[in-house]
């Protein structure tokens, strides 16, 4: 019998409160034990995992992608086996492994899947000293687009994505990046710089088709300066990856990224806006224990 605790933040998404509930009944009608607790922050979910982890539980990050990574990432480089219960705007880490969304049957992984290795990512910066996190860093148009998609909540899901790109796209101006990729300086002129583990970002976007979660390196995608015009038509291709085609796209890889601007600009993490650049990024390999 497996011993959750399930961390919640009641305000994630379309209520990570009320997607557990039928979760909830098909865990216990299963044999598991689960305890909820409610957090008040994305800091207090994370000491709330590592108290669970602690104790010996399955600790279960239940809402959005900035949940998932606070709550499942403070367990990174333990022993502790967690999961993810998708219910937020994007759960776009959640899509890159794969999960069911059916109850049933994500109920089903969570009770008798065996943990799998996981790759997460360390940021550091002058605000978070050695922070895991689980999808993807980024910096440039789309962290202002993540950021103005919080005054758009109120539209909800993907709107609030739509109308939040819409405005940080019309009113960017390029931004001359310096990218250090394992020691390796390159200068760049572009729109953003995307340090990722998942493929998935931005409610489903294929930022990075060929990143894997267990490969232990992180893929870097560039978009280089370009008309509007012609980024709005890269931002359609995200769907399903086309983009990669284009010249105006460049992909790395690396085990540490290091992202400056010669403005000041904010990097996201995880659908979070965390803090202005610099920061650095850094695979941690096979950090995680995840049911998936």
């Amino acid at each position: 019998m497996r011993h959750f605790t399930a961390v919640v933040k009641p305000t994630s998404g379309s209520s990570g409160s009320e997607s557990l509930v039928p979760l909830a009944r098909a865990l216990r009608e299963g044999g598991a034990e689960l305890e909820v607790e409610y957090s008040r922050s994305l800091g207090h979910a994370r000491d709330l995992a590592l108290r669970a982890a602690e104790r010996g539980r399955v600790v279960l990050g239940v809402g959005g992608d900035g949940l998932a990574g606070r709550v499942v990432g403070a367990l990174a480089g333990t022993d502790a086996v967690a999961g993810i219960v998708p219910a937020g705007r994007g759960n776009d880490f959640a899509r890159a492994l794969g999960l069911p969304e059916k109850v049933a049957d994500l109920a089903e992984v969570l009770l008798h899947a065996e943990p799998v290795k996981t790759d997460a990512i360390e940021v550091e910066s002058a605000v978070h000293q050695r922070m895991a996190v689980l999808g993807s860093v980024y910096a440039g148009v789309d962290a202002l687009a993540n950021r103005h998609a919080d005054a758009y909540r109120a539209l909800g899901g993907a709107a609030s994505y739509y109308a939040g790109g819409l405005r940080a796209v019309t009113t960017w101006r390029p931004v001359h990046y310096r990218i250090t990729i394992d020691g390796t300086p390159l200068e760049r002129t572009g729109y953003t710089v995307v340090a990722a583990n998942s493929g998935y970002y931005g409610f489903g976007r294929q930022i990075a088709p060929g990143a894997s979660v267990r490969d232990g390196v992180l893929d870097v995608v560039v978009i280089h300066h370009a008309s509007r015009m012609l980024f709005f038509s890269m931002m359609n291709e995200l769907k399903t990856g086309r983009h990669i085609r284009r010249k105006e796209v460049e992909i790395l890889h690396g085990r540490e990224v290091r992202i400056e601007a010669d403005r000041e600009l904010p990097y996201g993490a995880d659908g979070e806006v965390e803090a202005e650049l610099p920061v650095t990024a850094r695979v941690l390999p096979e950090a995680l224990n995840l049911l998936c």
